[in-house]
């Protein structure tokens, strides 16, 4: 690793070549004493108005001693240190930060004049609240990091930053409580993300395949969210919380399952409402994964599930579809997937008209035209509508749906029972970071269930979950 020289044309040749862009401008000027310097920046990222002021117009009037320590006192910028190691310096000034050389001197100075371009803090799309806050993440770290210390004014909210991407140089934040935290779940997480060898990491997803015990797995093993918060209160609660730059979605870890059934907005509202609102995520996440399988189970294998009445009704309804029940459910599921891609990635306005020729045209031409029946159009839409309940779970929970569709078409009743059944072993048996990931209900922690698909009241919530084993378990009262 090269260092900084005495040699002030050393120094820039040397600088030259570990950033040989264009944009990469060295800006060579004389002090009133007669000393050359150069600062060197990247020009679409460093403020240069600001490098102007703070930086060259001070130190061209400078006639001081040549010592880091005395010119530094005459940069008006509360972002500076001094650095020897040229390759540290070359990348500050591709993070955005400029660099200060001159005549005489074996290191440089490292000015925080970096452009930040941010979009103004609203709320979420993805996590839309009726009460509560509406502020959202954005996709710079520093302004996420702020959020969260606006809500955790205590000198226990730790936020330790670190590098990753052999080329991106992404900042991540470590945040945690101290004190919450059970030993070693910090330095574990720290050593995951300081392991990852990838040359860009454009966004936090990028993080939750080596942060998972099982990587290839189906089962979502780390918590996200958008919204401070949440994040906070996941804190709180002993997880630890990762902020990403360049991404709006931050991570929590350890993850339960639970967590997607719940909202910011049920700690808003009468707790029997959050209750019901946290049932009925539940049933409709069921039923959208189970009806579809169920209907075409009981039309090959078990036609007395269904009342007589209901019967003679799908009877009509089928009597001239020329596919069988499976491949019917199964055409009419890939049309929903289409048709959600498709309106998802047209821009706004023809999106939603798609939707609309897509729901009415298509669907009642195609059952005019002897297709598909009636109540298969029925399931699927009711089936998609579920999957919204719960949406932090629609890409796994979609994938479910067309296994069990498959498992119905070829075994029948005894195959979704039977793969039901392997489902919840591997989820019993899946965890990470030593936390089990249906906890609070396996194992089964009673304290903690008053949090989980039930919502108790506040003063019912006196301890943090024992799931988390948080050293600290008293946060009320």
């Amino acid at each position: 690793m090269k260092n900084v020289t005495g040699d002030l044309q050393k120094n820039t040749d040397a600088l030259k070549k570990l950033v040989p862009a264009e944009d990469i401008y060295f800006f060579d000027f004389t002090s009133d004493m007669g000393t050359p310097f150069t600062v060197v920046f990247a020009d679409p990222i460093t403020d240069k108005e600001l490098l102007g002021e703070l930086v060259v117009r001070p130190i061209s009037h400078y006639g001081g001693p040549l010592t880091a320590k005395e010119i530094g006192k005459n940069i008006i910028s509360p972002e500076m240190r001094t650095e020897r190691s040229l390759e540290k310096l070359a990348a500050e000034v591709l993070a955005g930060n400029p660099v200060l050389l001159w005549e005489g001197m074996d290191e440089g100075i490292i000015v925080g004049t970096k452009k930040v371009f941010t979009r103004a803090i609203a709320e979420p799309s993805t996590d839309v609240a009726v009460k509560g806050p509406r502020e959202g993440f954005i996709e710079d770290v520093k302004t996420n990091t702020s959020l969260v210390r606006r809500r955790l004014k205590t000198g226990e909210l730790q936020i330790d930053f670190m590098e990753v991407g052999r080329r991106s140089k992404t900042n991540v934040a470590v945040c945690y409580l101290s004190g919450m935290i059970p030993s070693g779940i910090v330095e574990e997480v720290k050593k995951k993300v300081g392991e990852i060898d990838i040359d860009i990491v454009p966004d936090s997803s990028y993080l939750t395949h080596f942060l998972s015990s099982r990587p290839y797995s189906l089962v979502k093993q780390v918590g996200t969210t958008e919204k401070p918060d949440i994040f906070c209160a996941k804190l709180a609660e002993g997880r630890v919380g990762l902020l990403v730059d360049g991404s709006p979605i931050a991570l929590t870890v350890p993850y339960l399952l639970v967590e997607d059934f719940q909202s910011s907005e049920d700690y808003f509202v009468p707790s029997y409402r959050a209750t019901f609102t946290r049932l009925l995520r539940l049933f409709a996440l069921i039923v959208a994964i189970y009806l579809p399988a169920f209907y075409v189970a009981a039309q090959l294998f078990k036609l007395q599930l269904f009342p007589q009445k209901l019967l003679l009704t799908i009877a009509g309804a089928i009597r001239d579809i020329p596919f069988s029940p499976s491949l019917e459910m199964l055409l009419v599921l890939l049309v929903l997937e289409i048709l959600n891609e498709a309106s998802i990635r047209m821009p706004k306005y023809v999106g939603m008209a798609l939707s609309v020729v897509g729901a009415l045209v298509l669907g009642e031409t195609a059952v005019s035209a002897g297709f598909v029946s009636t109540p298969a159009i029925i399931i699927v839409a009711f089936s998609g509508i579920g999957l919204y309940a719960v949406p932090n779970l629609i890409e796994q929970t979609s994938v479910v749906r067309l296994v069990m569709l498959l498992v119905a078409g070829s075994i029948g009743t005894y195959g979704i029972i039977l793969t039901t059944g392997f489902m919840l072993l591997y989820l019993v048996t899946t965890e990470n970071f030593s936390t089990p990931l249906l906890a609070p209900f396996s194992p089964m922690i009673g304290r903690d269930l008053r949090d989980s698909v039930l919502k108790y009241d506040l003063g019912s919530l006196e301890t943090r979950p024992r799931a988390m084993r948080s050293p600290n378990k008293r946060r009320l009262g």
